[in-house]
């Protein structure tokens, strides 16, 4: 499934499937709805969901970095890494943050 994130007040941000997912669940939003809306009222606290569940990205990765493991030496790395969810939802972060400061809503699916 792809998902366009759209406002007035910023580029489009595009996501697939599961990434679109977590962000949805993140905003509290139905994650199985192919449409929605962050109204402007909503806007603040869509907000600092989506920063706490950043922070709680940010929280687990680092606590796993922390645990040893064992050296996988086939694991990926560099560009071939894994993307978090943290990483994925700064460009969402970025567009709500655009769209509160304007007075627009965020569509997806329309």
């Amino acid at each position: 499934m792809l998902t366009t994130f759209k406002s007035a007040a910023g580029a489009d941000v595009i996501m697939l499937g599961d990434a679109a997912r977590a962000m949805f669940t993140a905003l509290g939003k139905d994650p199985d709805s192919a449409t929605g809306i962050v109204t402007v009222e909503q806007l603040p606290e869509a907000i600092e969901r989506l920063k706490r569940a950043i922070a709680a990205d940010k929280a687990a990765r680092a606590k796993a970095a922390d645990e040893p493991a064992d050296e996988d030496e086939d694991a990926p790395r560099g560009m071939a890494a894994p993307v978090s969810f943290a990483q994925r939802a700064w460009p969402l972060l970025d567009l709500l943050e655009l769209a509160r400061k304007e007075g627009q809503p965020v569509v997806w699916g329309v």
